[in-house]
Protein backbone atom coordinates (compact mmCIF):
# COMPACT_ATOMS: atom_id res chain seq x y z
CA UNK A 1 0.00 0.00 0.00
CA UNK A 2 1.41 3.40 -1.02
CA UNK A 3 1.98 6.01 1.65
CA UNK A 4 -0.56 8.71 0.76
CA UNK A 5 -1.14 11.65 3.09
CA UNK A 6 -3.65 13.62 1.03
CA UNK A 7 -5.53 12.90 -2.20
CA UNK A 8 -7.65 15.09 -4.48
CA UNK A 9 -10.74 13.27 -5.72
CA UNK A 10 -12.71 14.15 -8.85
CA UNK A 11 -16.06 14.22 -7.05
CA UNK A 12 -19.55 14.35 -8.55
CA UNK A 13 -21.49 13.64 -5.36
CA UNK A 14 -23.02 10.52 -6.86
CA UNK A 15 -22.94 6.99 -5.52
CA UNK A 16 -19.58 5.92 -6.94
CA UNK A 17 -17.53 8.94 -5.93
CA UNK A 18 -19.18 9.17 -2.51
CA UNK A 19 -18.10 5.61 -1.86
CA UNK A 20 -14.63 6.34 -3.24
CA UNK A 21 -14.35 9.26 -0.82
CA UNK A 22 -14.91 6.97 2.17
CA UNK A 23 -12.87 4.13 0.64
CA UNK A 24 -9.85 6.39 0.12
CA UNK A 25 -9.89 7.55 3.72
CA UNK A 26 -10.26 4.01 5.06
CA UNK A 27 -7.89 2.24 2.66
CA UNK A 28 -5.07 4.78 2.57
CA UNK A 29 -5.73 6.57 5.86
CA UNK A 30 -5.39 9.84 3.98
CA UNK A 31 -7.12 13.20 4.00
CA UNK A 32 -9.36 13.74 0.96
CA UNK A 33 -9.91 16.96 -0.98
CA UNK A 34 -12.90 17.02 -3.34
CA UNK A 35 -13.00 18.72 -6.74
CA UNK A 36 -16.26 19.17 -8.65
CA UNK A 37 -16.09 20.72 -12.12
CA UNK A 38 -18.95 22.44 -13.89
CA UNK A 39 -18.24 21.84 -17.57
CA UNK A 40 -21.83 22.43 -18.62
CA UNK A 41 -23.36 19.10 -17.64
CA UNK A 42 -26.67 20.85 -16.82
CA UNK A 43 -26.89 19.42 -13.35
CA UNK A 44 -26.49 21.23 -10.07
CA UNK A 45 -22.91 20.98 -8.84
CA UNK A 46 -23.33 22.93 -5.60
CA UNK A 47 -25.13 20.04 -3.79
CA UNK A 48 -21.81 18.20 -3.98
CA UNK A 49 -20.52 20.65 -1.37
CA UNK A 50 -23.14 19.69 1.20
CA UNK A 51 -22.54 15.99 0.58
CA UNK A 52 -18.80 16.37 0.98
CA UNK A 53 -19.23 18.44 4.15
CA UNK A 54 -21.56 15.80 5.57
CA UNK A 55 -18.79 13.26 5.08
CA UNK A 56 -16.33 15.41 6.98
CA UNK A 57 -14.41 16.93 4.08
CA UNK A 58 -12.68 20.19 4.97
CA UNK A 59 -11.23 21.26 1.59
CA UNK A 60 -13.86 21.41 -1.15
CA UNK A 61 -13.35 22.85 -4.63
CA UNK A 62 -16.33 23.56 -6.89
CA UNK A 63 -15.47 25.46 -10.06
CA UNK A 64 -17.30 26.82 -13.09
CA UNK A 65 -15.03 25.82 -15.98
CA UNK A 66 -17.50 26.30 -18.84
CA UNK A 67 -15.74 29.23 -20.48
CA UNK A 68 -12.30 27.69 -20.15
CA UNK A 69 -13.62 24.39 -21.48
CA UNK A 70 -15.20 26.00 -24.55
CA UNK A 71 -12.40 28.48 -25.25
CA UNK A 72 -9.27 26.39 -24.64
CA UNK A 73 -10.44 22.88 -25.52
CA UNK A 74 -13.59 22.68 -27.65
CA UNK A 75 -12.88 25.64 -29.96
CA UNK A 76 -9.27 24.58 -30.73
CA UNK A 77 -10.50 21.07 -31.48
CA UNK A 78 -13.15 22.36 -33.89
CA UNK A 79 -10.53 24.41 -35.74
CA UNK A 80 -9.15 20.98 -36.66
CA UNK A 81 -12.59 19.62 -37.71
CA UNK A 82 -11.78 16.65 -35.48
CA UNK A 83 -14.03 13.60 -35.88
CA UNK A 84 -13.15 10.16 -34.50
CA UNK A 85 -13.87 7.18 -36.76
CA UNK A 86 -15.83 9.33 -39.16
CA UNK A 87 -18.72 10.30 -36.86
CA UNK A 88 -17.87 10.89 -33.18
CA UNK A 89 -17.33 14.55 -32.19
CA UNK A 90 -15.27 13.64 -29.09
CA UNK A 91 -17.60 15.11 -26.48
CA UNK A 92 -16.42 13.06 -23.50
CA UNK A 93 -12.80 12.91 -24.65
CA UNK A 94 -12.21 16.65 -24.81
CA UNK A 95 -13.41 17.37 -21.24
CA UNK A 96 -10.95 14.99 -19.57
CA UNK A 97 -7.70 16.92 -20.08
CA UNK A 98 -9.16 20.01 -18.40
CA UNK A 99 -10.36 18.02 -15.39
CA UNK A 100 -7.01 16.24 -15.17
CA UNK A 101 -5.19 19.58 -15.26
CA UNK A 102 -7.27 21.02 -12.43
CA UNK A 103 -6.84 17.87 -10.33
CA UNK A 104 -3.08 18.20 -10.55
CA UNK A 105 -3.16 21.96 -9.92
CA UNK A 106 -5.37 21.56 -6.86
CA UNK A 107 -3.07 18.82 -5.58
CA UNK A 108 -0.18 21.29 -5.80
CA UNK A 109 -2.20 24.06 -4.13
CA UNK A 110 -3.29 21.86 -1.22
CA UNK A 111 -0.07 19.91 -0.74
CA UNK A 112 -1.68 16.64 -1.81
CA UNK A 113 0.55 13.87 -3.12
CA UNK A 114 -2.12 11.97 -5.07
CA UNK A 115 -5.21 12.38 -7.21
CA UNK A 116 -8.07 9.94 -7.65
CA UNK A 117 -10.90 9.38 -10.13
CA UNK A 118 -13.93 7.14 -10.55
CA UNK A 119 -13.24 5.85 -14.06
CA UNK A 120 -13.50 2.09 -14.46
CA UNK A 121 -10.72 -0.21 -15.59
CA UNK A 122 -12.56 -1.09 -18.82
CA UNK A 123 -12.99 2.35 -20.34
CA UNK A 124 -11.10 5.16 -22.02
CA UNK A 125 -11.46 7.77 -19.28
CA UNK A 126 -8.92 6.18 -16.95
CA UNK A 127 -6.36 6.57 -19.73
CA UNK A 128 -7.36 10.17 -20.49
CA UNK A 129 -7.27 11.30 -16.86
CA UNK A 130 -3.98 9.65 -16.09
CA UNK A 131 -2.07 10.49 -19.27
CA UNK A 132 -3.10 14.10 -18.77
CA UNK A 133 -2.06 14.10 -15.12
CA UNK A 134 1.34 12.54 -15.78
CA UNK A 135 2.00 14.98 -18.64
CA UNK A 136 1.52 17.90 -16.23
CA UNK A 137 3.15 16.37 -13.13
CA UNK A 138 5.19 13.22 -13.82
CA UNK A 139 5.62 12.63 -10.07
CA UNK A 140 1.91 12.62 -9.19
CA UNK A 141 0.47 9.52 -7.54
CA UNK A 142 -2.82 8.30 -9.05
CA UNK A 143 -5.36 6.12 -7.26
CA UNK A 144 -7.92 4.37 -9.45
CA UNK A 145 -10.22 2.51 -7.03
CA UNK A 146 -11.99 0.51 -9.75
CA UNK A 147 -8.65 -1.17 -10.48
CA UNK A 148 -8.03 -1.93 -6.79
CA UNK A 149 -11.24 -2.73 -4.94
CA UNK A 150 -13.65 -5.66 -5.25
CA UNK A 151 -16.81 -3.51 -5.28
CA UNK A 152 -17.52 -4.49 -8.87
CA UNK A 153 -21.33 -4.45 -8.86
CA UNK A 154 -24.09 -2.03 -7.88
CA UNK A 155 -25.20 -4.41 -5.15
CA UNK A 156 -21.75 -4.40 -3.55
CA UNK A 157 -21.57 -0.61 -3.80
CA UNK A 158 -24.95 -0.21 -2.10
CA UNK A 159 -23.97 -2.69 0.62
CA UNK A 160 -20.76 -0.72 1.25
CA UNK A 161 -22.74 2.51 1.43
CA UNK A 162 -25.19 0.98 3.88
CA UNK A 163 -22.42 -0.44 6.06
CA UNK A 164 -20.64 2.90 6.33
CA UNK A 165 -23.71 5.13 6.54
CA UNK A 166 -23.09 6.82 3.19
CA UNK A 167 -26.33 8.51 2.09
CA UNK A 168 -27.64 7.28 -1.25
CA UNK A 169 -30.32 9.17 -3.10
CA UNK A 170 -32.97 6.76 -4.37
CA UNK A 171 -34.60 8.57 -7.25
CA UNK A 172 -38.32 8.18 -7.62
CA UNK A 173 -39.68 6.46 -10.66
CA UNK A 174 -37.85 4.20 -13.07
CA UNK A 175 -34.06 4.30 -12.83
CA UNK A 176 -32.25 5.05 -16.09
CA UNK A 177 -30.53 1.90 -17.39
CA UNK A 178 -27.82 3.95 -19.10
CA UNK A 179 -24.42 5.19 -18.04
CA UNK A 180 -24.36 8.87 -19.01
CA UNK A 181 -21.82 11.67 -19.22
CA UNK A 182 -22.60 15.27 -20.16
CA UNK A 183 -20.90 18.61 -20.74
CA UNK A 184 -21.36 21.70 -22.93
CA UNK A 185 -20.52 19.71 -26.05
CA UNK A 186 -22.57 16.54 -25.63
CA UNK A 187 -24.37 13.91 -23.59
CA UNK A 188 -23.50 10.24 -23.99
CA UNK A 189 -25.41 7.04 -23.28
CA UNK A 190 -23.87 3.58 -22.80
CA UNK A 191 -24.85 0.25 -21.28
CA UNK A 192 -28.25 -1.25 -20.60
CA UNK A 193 -30.23 -2.00 -23.77
CA UNK A 194 -27.48 -0.41 -25.87
CA UNK A 195 -25.19 -3.37 -25.22
CA UNK A 196 -27.04 -5.11 -28.04
CA UNK A 197 -25.91 -3.23 -31.18
CA UNK A 198 -29.06 -4.36 -33.02
CA UNK A 199 -31.45 -2.76 -30.52
CA UNK A 200 -32.80 0.65 -31.47
CA UNK A 201 -32.66 3.15 -28.59
CA UNK A 202 -35.99 4.03 -26.99
CA UNK A 203 -37.12 7.53 -27.80
CA UNK A 204 -37.26 8.42 -24.11
CA UNK A 205 -33.53 7.74 -23.80
CA UNK A 206 -32.71 11.02 -25.56
CA UNK A 207 -32.75 13.74 -22.90
CA UNK A 208 -31.83 16.87 -24.83
CA UNK A 209 -33.21 16.94 -28.35
CA UNK A 210 -36.69 16.48 -29.75
CA UNK A 211 -36.96 13.65 -32.24
CA UNK A 212 -36.45 14.78 -35.84
CA UNK A 213 -39.96 13.50 -36.61
CA UNK A 214 -41.44 15.85 -34.00
CA UNK A 215 -39.24 18.84 -34.81
CA UNK A 216 -40.89 21.98 -36.23
CA UNK A 217 -42.11 21.87 -39.80
CA UNK A 218 -40.55 25.28 -40.41
CA UNK A 219 -36.74 25.49 -40.68
CA UNK A 220 -34.59 27.66 -38.45
CA UNK A 221 -31.88 29.81 -40.06
CA UNK A 222 -28.73 30.71 -38.12
CA UNK A 223 -25.89 33.02 -39.16
CA UNK A 224 -22.46 32.51 -37.63
CA UNK A 225 -19.57 34.97 -37.75
CA UNK A 226 -16.02 33.58 -37.76
CA UNK A 227 -12.75 35.27 -36.80
CA UNK A 228 -9.60 33.17 -37.24
CA UNK A 229 -11.62 29.97 -37.31
CA UNK A 230 -13.68 30.63 -34.16
CA UNK A 231 -17.33 31.66 -33.90
CA UNK A 232 -17.52 35.10 -32.32
CA UNK A 233 -21.18 36.02 -32.97
CA UNK A 234 -24.50 34.31 -33.66
CA UNK A 235 -27.14 36.16 -35.69
CA UNK A 236 -25.14 39.35 -35.24
CA UNK A 237 -24.87 39.11 -31.45
CA UNK A 238 -21.31 38.84 -30.07
CA UNK A 239 -20.91 35.89 -27.70
CA UNK A 240 -18.19 34.21 -25.68
CA UNK A 241 -17.29 30.62 -26.64
CA UNK A 242 -19.45 29.07 -23.88
CA UNK A 243 -22.37 31.36 -24.72
CA UNK A 244 -22.06 30.39 -28.40
CA UNK A 245 -22.30 26.72 -27.47
CA UNK A 246 -25.24 27.16 -25.09
CA UNK A 247 -27.17 29.17 -27.68
CA UNK A 248 -26.46 26.72 -30.51
CA UNK A 249 -27.35 23.80 -28.25
CA UNK A 250 -30.79 25.28 -27.70
CA UNK A 251 -31.44 25.91 -31.39
CA UNK A 252 -30.15 22.51 -32.46
CA UNK A 253 -32.10 20.60 -29.82
CA UNK A 254 -35.34 22.30 -30.83
CA UNK A 255 -34.76 21.05 -34.37
CA UNK A 256 -33.70 17.49 -33.53
CA UNK A 257 -30.08 18.06 -34.57
CA UNK A 258 -27.08 16.16 -33.23
CA UNK A 259 -28.10 12.55 -32.52
CA UNK A 260 -25.63 9.73 -33.17
CA UNK A 261 -25.66 5.95 -32.67
CA UNK A 262 -22.31 4.24 -33.23
CA UNK A 263 -20.04 1.32 -32.38
CA UNK A 264 -16.57 2.66 -31.62
CA UNK A 265 -13.15 1.19 -30.97
CA UNK A 266 -12.00 1.98 -27.45
CA UNK A 267 -8.32 2.59 -26.81
CA UNK A 268 -8.23 -0.31 -24.35
CA UNK A 269 -9.07 -2.71 -27.19
CA UNK A 270 -12.78 -3.52 -27.07
CA UNK A 271 -15.62 -2.30 -29.22
CA UNK A 272 -18.34 -0.32 -27.49
CA UNK A 273 -21.76 0.85 -28.62
CA UNK A 274 -22.69 4.37 -27.59
CA UNK A 275 -25.28 6.98 -28.41
CA UNK A 276 -24.57 10.70 -28.33
CA UNK A 277 -26.30 14.03 -28.61
CA UNK A 278 -23.93 16.75 -29.82
CA UNK A 279 -26.27 19.60 -30.82
CA UNK A 280 -24.02 22.67 -31.00
CA UNK A 281 -21.05 20.61 -32.16
CA UNK A 282 -22.92 19.31 -35.18
CA UNK A 283 -23.66 22.87 -36.30
CA UNK A 284 -20.12 24.00 -35.53
CA UNK A 285 -18.45 21.27 -37.59
CA UNK A 286 -20.68 21.80 -40.63
CA UNK A 287 -20.34 25.58 -40.53
CA UNK A 288 -16.58 25.57 -39.94
CA UNK A 289 -15.97 23.39 -42.95
CA UNK A 290 -18.13 25.77 -44.96
CA UNK A 291 -16.13 28.89 -44.07
CA UNK A 292 -12.90 26.99 -44.72
CA UNK A 293 -14.17 25.96 -48.16
CA UNK A 294 -14.31 29.65 -49.04
CA UNK A 295 -11.17 30.99 -47.36
CA UNK A 296 -8.64 28.16 -47.06
CA UNK A 297 -6.20 27.29 -49.86
CA UNK A 298 -6.86 23.96 -51.53
CA UNK A 299 -3.66 22.21 -50.48
CA UNK A 300 -3.83 23.64 -46.96
CA UNK A 301 -7.38 22.31 -46.70
CA UNK A 302 -6.34 18.89 -47.97
CA UNK A 303 -3.39 18.76 -45.60
CA UNK A 304 -5.72 19.50 -42.70
CA UNK A 305 -8.01 16.71 -43.85
CA UNK A 306 -5.04 14.33 -43.95
CA UNK A 307 -4.00 15.26 -40.42
CA UNK A 308 -7.48 15.37 -38.88
CA UNK A 309 -7.85 11.61 -38.16
CA UNK A 310 -4.48 11.66 -36.40
CA UNK A 311 -5.50 14.68 -34.33
CA UNK A 312 -8.88 13.12 -33.48
CA UNK A 313 -7.24 9.86 -32.39
CA UNK A 314 -4.87 11.76 -30.11
CA UNK A 315 -7.81 13.48 -28.42
CA UNK A 316 -9.82 10.25 -28.15
CA UNK A 317 -6.91 8.28 -26.70
CA UNK A 318 -6.01 10.91 -24.11
CA UNK A 319 -2.96 12.60 -25.63
CA UNK A 320 -4.19 16.20 -25.45
CA UNK A 321 -1.08 17.27 -23.55
CA UNK A 322 1.31 15.37 -25.83
CA UNK A 323 3.96 17.20 -27.89
CA UNK A 324 2.53 15.81 -31.11
CA UNK A 325 -0.96 17.22 -30.42
CA UNK A 326 0.54 20.59 -29.54
CA UNK A 327 2.59 20.54 -32.75
CA UNK A 328 -0.50 19.77 -34.79
CA UNK A 329 -2.41 22.53 -33.00
CA UNK A 330 0.25 25.06 -33.94
CA UNK A 331 -0.09 24.11 -37.59
CA UNK A 332 -3.88 24.12 -37.44
CA UNK A 333 -4.04 27.51 -35.71
CA UNK A 334 -1.68 28.98 -38.31
CA UNK A 335 -4.06 27.78 -41.03
CA UNK A 336 -6.93 29.70 -39.44
CA UNK A 337 -5.52 33.23 -39.68
CA UNK A 338 -7.57 34.01 -42.80
CA UNK A 339 -10.61 31.88 -41.89
CA UNK A 340 -12.86 34.90 -41.38
CA UNK A 341 -16.40 35.53 -42.54
CA UNK A 342 -20.00 34.45 -42.18
CA UNK A 343 -21.86 31.16 -42.65
CA UNK A 344 -25.63 30.73 -42.79
CA UNK A 345 -27.08 27.31 -41.98
CA UNK A 346 -30.59 25.86 -42.05
CA UNK A 347 -31.74 23.55 -39.25
CA UNK A 348 -34.60 21.28 -40.21
CA UNK A 349 -35.81 18.00 -38.70
CA UNK A 350 -32.42 16.70 -37.63
CA UNK A 351 -30.37 18.13 -40.49
CA UNK A 352 -27.88 20.99 -40.76
CA UNK A 353 -27.54 22.42 -44.27
CA UNK A 354 -25.21 25.21 -45.33
CA UNK A 355 -27.17 27.72 -47.39
CA UNK A 356 -24.69 30.61 -47.55
CA UNK A 357 -21.13 31.62 -46.89
CA UNK A 358 -19.26 34.89 -47.43
CA UNK A 359 -16.00 36.61 -46.49
CA UNK A 360 -15.46 40.25 -47.32
CA UNK A 361 -11.68 40.19 -46.96
CA UNK A 362 -10.46 36.59 -47.15
CA UNK A 363 -12.54 34.76 -49.76
CA UNK A 364 -10.58 32.85 -52.41
CA UNK A 365 -13.71 32.43 -54.51
CA UNK A 366 -13.50 34.58 -57.66
CA UNK A 367 -16.79 34.91 -59.49
CA UNK A 368 -15.04 36.15 -62.65
CA UNK A 369 -13.03 32.92 -62.85
CA UNK A 370 -15.67 30.46 -61.60
CA UNK A 371 -18.56 31.70 -63.77
CA UNK A 372 -20.08 29.53 -66.49
CA UNK A 373 -20.87 32.70 -68.38
CA UNK A 374 -18.43 34.97 -70.20
CA UNK A 375 -15.41 35.38 -67.92
CA UNK A 376 -14.04 38.29 -69.97
CA UNK A 377 -10.64 36.68 -70.35
CA UNK A 378 -10.05 35.92 -66.67
CA UNK A 379 -9.35 32.27 -67.50
CA UNK A 380 -7.93 30.94 -70.76
CA UNK A 381 -9.55 27.55 -71.27
CA UNK A 382 -6.84 26.57 -73.78
CA UNK A 383 -4.36 26.38 -70.88
CA UNK A 384 -6.15 23.25 -69.68
CA UNK A 385 -4.91 21.21 -72.67
CA UNK A 386 -1.25 21.35 -71.65
CA UNK A 387 -2.18 20.84 -68.01
CA UNK A 388 -4.07 17.65 -68.88
CA UNK A 389 -1.38 16.30 -71.21
CA UNK A 390 1.35 16.79 -68.58
CA UNK A 391 -0.69 15.08 -65.88
CA UNK A 392 -1.62 12.26 -68.28
CA UNK A 393 1.99 11.54 -69.22
CA UNK A 394 2.61 8.85 -66.57
CA UNK A 395 -0.77 7.25 -67.29
CA UNK A 396 -0.01 7.06 -71.03
CA UNK A 397 3.40 5.55 -70.38
CA UNK A 398 1.87 2.92 -68.09
CA UNK A 399 -0.78 2.15 -70.69
CA UNK A 400 1.86 1.62 -73.40
CA UNK A 401 3.69 -0.85 -71.16
CA UNK A 402 0.50 -2.90 -70.82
Amino acid sequence: MRDINKAVLAYSGGLDTSIILKWLADTYGCEVVTFTADVGQRGEVEPARAKAEAMGIKEIYIEDLREEFARDYVFPMFRANAVYEGVYLLGTSIARPLIAKRLVEIAADTGADAISHGATGKGNDQVRFELGAYAINPQIEIIAPWREWDLNSREKLLAYADKHGIPVEMKRGKKSPYSMDANLLHISYEGGPLEDPWTEPDEDMWLWSVSPENAPNKPTYVELEYVRGDIVAVDGEPMSPAKVMMHLNQLAEENGVGRLDMVENRYVGMKSRGCYETPAGTIMLTAHRAIESLTLDREACHLKDDLMPRYAKLVYNGYWWSPEREMLQTLIDASQQRVNGHVRVKLYKGSVTVVGRKSASDSLFDEDIATFEDDRGAYDQRDAEGFIRLNALRLRLAARRK
